[in-house]
């Protein structure tokens, strides 16, 4: 059975002890819940899984840990983004065998690379993947920006089927279904409720980490302009925790989040600290605002 790549798709944290080293066993709880919840997807090792601090070796057990538990039941897409060519399709190929649905992988975040470079270096990986690539747009923090007219061209490659989109221009949703004339398949990133109003068919959110239920409920009420009314009452419960985790918190809030509903997944790795105690109040109120606290 083809799993549907469609919906809500936590990008999820990743599980360290209190040595910081990866919990495997928290990490299987965690994603047990998260589909227990009704989330729709899961993608482990993307920027909330703290990808770039992980070995190969670390991010193979995760892998595995995450497709064994999810156990057919949701699409997994592994994160498989690094600075070089080489180690993205070593990555993918890992991925791949280890029973991922696709990958999602960023653009070199270094380098900087030119037009003609990026098309190249998805082409390269492109030829060696047999499943979906999520291309991932954020470049805050990858230095290269995937422009509309950009993911139209590489939206022609085989197997490049989907994009997160995480700038805050909502308007590229609209852009690269026109440009890429239904090659292209559109994830919202940071702004994810509006970007499934403008024709998305999924949101890649950092939220749905603390509220995977309620995160997959705003889709569903969203998509295709069935309950819209219901829909903006699902997003005003949770746009305090969509603002929590936005910014550097990304990690370290969602962490903290965790903790204090009874899910705790560890901190976060150095150098990332964890979320500083003057924030906590504004966890606090957050977190009760979205209703979470009077659930336990």
């Amino acid at each position: 059975m083809t799993l549907k790549i469609r919906g809500t798709f936590t990008v999820m944290v990743t599980a360290f002890d209190t040595e910081g080293r990866l919990d495997l066993d928290a990490q299987s709880r965690f994603t047990d819940w998260q589909v227990g919840q009704g989330i729709h997807g899961l993608i482990p090792l993307g920027s909330t899984g703290e990808f770039l601090s992980l070995s190969f070796s670390e991010r193979k057990a995760l892998t595995d840990c995450v497709i064994n538990t999810v156990d057919g039941r949701v699409p997994v897409i592994i994160g498989a983004g690094a600075e070089s060519t080489e180690e993205v399709i070593k990555n993918l190929e890992m991925a791949e065998e280890s029973g991922a649905d696709g990958t999602m992988i960023i653009p070199p975040f270094y380098s900087t690379p030119t037009r003609a470079e990026l098309i190249k270096h998805f082409e390269r990986i492109s030829h060696k993947a047999s499943k979906p690539i999520m291309l991932y747009n954020n470049p805050a923090t990858s230095n290269v920006d995937l422009t509309p007219d950009i993911v139209a061209e590489l939206s022609h490659l085989q197997h490049v089927d989907f994009i997160k989109e995480s700038t805050m221009d909502v308007t590229r949703v609209r852009d690269i279904l026109e440009l890429s004339e239904g090659r292209m398949n559109v994830f919202g990133g940071i702004m994810g409720y509006e970007s499934i109003l403008s024709g998305a068919c999924g949101w890649v959110a950092v939220g749905s980490n603390i509220m995977p239920r309620e995160f997959s409920l705003l889709f569903s009420c969203a998509e295709g302009d069935k309950k819209l009314d219901e829909a903006r009452k699902v997003y005003k419960n949770i746009l305090p925790i969509v603002r929590l985790v936005s910014g550097h918190r990304y990690v370290s809030a969602t962490k903290a989040a965790l903790i204090e509903i009874g899910q705790p997944v560890g901190l976060p790795r150095s150098p990332r600290l964890p979320l500083p105690s003057n924030e906590f109040g504004m966890l606090q109120d957050a977190l009760e605002q979205s209703g979470l606290l009077k659930k336990l």
